[in-house]
């Protein structure tokens, strides 16, 4: 909150509680200063994902309301911090519009994304419940065994495991099916266009002849994850 912002939530209080206002202008200055320089980092108001919004006057309200104490800077203070710990608790970091292997873009979009949530400028996009985390052991066992019968036949677990080195892809496709965990390759990839079932792709331009090649990535971009874990979970939730 700014300086005029504290100052409005200090008349608001003095309004619920006359008794504890300062009786000179020194005193109130003072006080202005102080508040000011202490709540500095706190929202006068912030959104919440499940709309229990803060508001810096309703925590003033509810300490005047409920506490025989003079209230303090902290009482405000301590709760938005409860507030901001709460949201940032239920916040998945959204995938930023920037060139995924520009790692330092890439970071700097998500730090400049988790501020505007920590300073209430933003609404914070709440997590997905992850694989495990809903439906019975059955129905997940069995979506499981749904995403293995995909890959074809059966085979031994022992030759499965020692075909595995020459087949990657596949072995670490059904590795994320018998643990329950979302494939990125179930669904295409919008950044490089990969079709389903076939991995991510980088694009590599040669500067002297300008000629285009195509490399495999041995992880498939982030965008794409984000897209298969959010598919998993419509389907856990739809059964």
């Amino acid at each position: 909150m700014d300086r005029r912002e504290i100052a409005a939530l200090l008349a608001y209080a003095d309004r619920l509680d006359p008794t504890r206002a300062p009786t000179t202008k020194e005193a109130a200055a003072e006080r202005l200063t102080q508040w000011a320089d202490l709540l500095a980092d706190v929202a006068s108001t912030a959104p919440h994902p499940e709309g229990r919004h803060w508001d810096a006057s309703q925590a003033v309200r509810r300490h005047i309301a409920t506490s025989p104490y003079p209230i303090k800077p902290s009482d405000v203070g301590g709760l938005w911090a409860a507030f901001r710990r709460d949201v940032l608790g239920r916040h998945m970091d959204p995938v930023p519009n920037v060139d995924p292997d520009d790692q330092a873009a890439y970071r700097a979009a998500l730090a400049g994304h988790r501020h505007a949530i920590e300073t209430g400028r933003a609404v914070a996009t709440p997590r997905a419940l992850l694989p495990g985390e809903s439906g019975t052991r059955e129905q997940r066992d069995q979506f499981a065994a749904e995403r293995l019968a995909a890959f074809g036949t059966y085979m031994p677990r022992t030759v499965k495991d020692a075909l595995a080195p020459l087949r990657p892809v596949r072995a670490e496709r059904e590795r994320l099916a018998r643990e329950g965990k979302p494939d990125a390759l179930d669904v295409p990839c919008t950044w490089c266009k990969a079709e389903t079932g076939q991995p991510c792709r980088d694009m590599r331009l040669n500067p002297t002849t300008q000629a285009t090649a195509n490399r495999r990535r041995t992880t498939p971009h982030p965008s794409r994850l984000d897209a298969a874990t959010a598919r998993q979970h419509a389907q856990e939730t739809a059964a």
